[in-house]
């Protein structure tokens, strides 16, 4: 064997690897694979330094050859986390510099607020609109003269709380003290007599003049009445007297020196009122102790006819129905719209057994016709027929047998005047009134409500009569 064969034979050797170096070669490859995927996420080119296939023929021990890349990855990720720190370290002072930016910049901006504000006009101007504000709908007047009573628009939306509105309407609300004469006998048969007081109610201030205020109420609250005492707003007791009264309508006007009277109600429009509609009643329950309690509702209905017996015969009121309490002692307040407008006269309530939330009130639109005519004349100016009146369901048949059989409804009359107008037009007793002017009459409600409301004096009327069981026509000419 020659030097050549052998060194021929040390290249094979190298070239084929024995059994074990194959092994270690696999294993170093394998390392160096490995190595590789961890340095690509430290972005470290040295790991191609780690495969043995790069010194072919060099024989280095494994162990040597795994250990560089351990130390080059250490080394590595010391620097990763180095910068990583850093940066770390440079963003929070970035966000404590910003931070401390913004409350220098607050702090400089409300010093040159507090400063330059005081020598501007801004605060001069917003106190003067707020207070230009007006909260509730009150009206003060100086003429001498009473001026006639009108409804004002009414909104669909309020701008002010309901809490300002009741609060400043308030002030229009008053408690009338009804007080009568009472007889009584002594011991010794001796007649007395004394003022006693006879019942409470409350009123609503809508008019102010120069000496005097008027207070619109209801009948019944001042009827009978031979002194009236008026409690204000702030527990102020004046006398009172009365302008006029409308039984029929049960509505009165009163007046008090207006010196004692601070604010004025404005009354609404209350067509516009629809089932729904929150409203509010004002006024003072069980008496004066609970004076101008406010309680709330809704509209349940409008023009609701209801009938009721006043002192100046039956009538058929119309009427807004509402859910909102109504009690005792608060016939003559308001019911109010979120405006603060009065679109009612709280007027009476069902109190049955068993019966709630059934509270009615005159509407504006109705009553302000009767207060113009109160504050003008004292009283009510209607056509005045002079005849007695009887609805024929009350009437015993024996006096009206001899009507058809389709008759069923109608007015007998029971008695006429002498030299009234039905007598001077021809009207009789028993005759049985179905009509006026063409319009069905049922009854003696329907015939006053027609007569008060639809015709005036000097009209002229034409009656649909049955007279001896025969439908007959009798005109008459109205007067006062």
């Amino acid at each position: 064997m020659n030097y050549k064969d052998e060194f021929e034979r040390e290249t094979d050797k190298t070239i084929d690897p024995t059994p074990d170096e194959t092994a270690n070669v696999q294993e170093n490859n394998s390392e160096g694979q490995t190595f590789v995927q961890h340095n690509r996420e430290g972005e470290n080119e040295s790991v191609f330094f780690a495969n043995g296939r790069e010194n072919k023929g060099f024989k280095e021990p494994v162990v040597e050859k795994s250990e560089e890349p351990i130390l080059e990855q250490s080394l590595s990720e010391q620097s990763t986390n180095r910068v990583e720190y850093k940066n770390s370290a440079k963003k929070k002072k970035r966000k404590i510099k910003g931070f401390a930016s913004m409350v220098a910049a607050g702090v400089v901006g409300s010093v040159l607020t507090l400063t330059v504000l005081p020598y501007t006009d801004y605060l001069e101007n917003f106190s003067s609109n707020v207070e230009g504000q007006s909260i509730g709908p009150v009206q003060q007047n100086t003429n001498t003269k009473a001026n006639t009573v009108t409804a004002q628009p009414t909104s669909a939306k309020s701008s002010s709380s309901i809490a300002d509105t009741v609060e400043q309407l308030s002030k229009t609300i008053v408690g009338i003290v009804n007080y009568q004469q009472q007889q009584s006998r002594g011991l010794y048969g001796n007649n007395s007599s004394q003022t006693v007081e006879s019942g409470t109610g409350s009123g609503v201030i809508f008019q102010k003049n120069n000496d005097i205020a008027y207070i619109v109420t209801n009948n019944h609250v001042v009827e009978g009445a031979t002194k009236l005492e008026v409690s204000l707003y702030n527990g102020e007791k004046v006398s009172a007297e009365i302008v006029g009264t409308d039984a029929l309508t049960d509505l009165a006007v009163i007046k008090i020196d207006s010196k004692y009277v601070e604010a004025t109600a404005q009354f609404g429009d209350s067509s516009t009122l629809r089932p729904g509609d929150q409203v509010y009643a004002i006024g003072n329950p069980l008496g004066l102790d609970f004076a101008r309690t406010v309680t709330s509702g809704i509209v349940s209905a409008v023009n609701r006819s209801i009938d009721v017996s006043t002192s100046a015969g039956n009538w058929e009121t119309n009427v807004i129905q509402t859910d909102a309490a109504i009690n005792p002692g608060n016939s003559g307040g308001a019911l109010i719209n979120p405006e603060g407008l009065v679109i009612g006269i709280n007027s009476l309530k069902i109190a049955d057994s068993g019966v709630e939330g059934l509270g009615f009130a005159i509407p504006s639109n109705d009553f302000i016709p009767i207060v113009n005519q109160l504050i003008e004349s004292g009283k009510v100016v209607r056509p005045y027929l002079g005849i007695g009146l009887a609805d024929l369901s009350e009437v015993p048949q024996m006096y009206w047998e001899n009507l058809p059989e389709s008759v069923e409804d109608g007015v007998m009359i029971t008695a006429v005047e002498p030299n009234s107008a039905a007598a001077n037009g021809g009207l009789e007793a028993q005759d049985v009134i179905v009509s006026m002017n063409g319009t069905k009459i049922a009854n003696s409600s329907e015939l006053r409500k027609y007569l008060y409301s639809d015709v005036k004096n000097g009209d002229d009327i034409k009656f649909e009569v049955y007279r001896d069981g025969k439908l007959t026509t009798v005109n008459v000419k109205l007067t006062k």
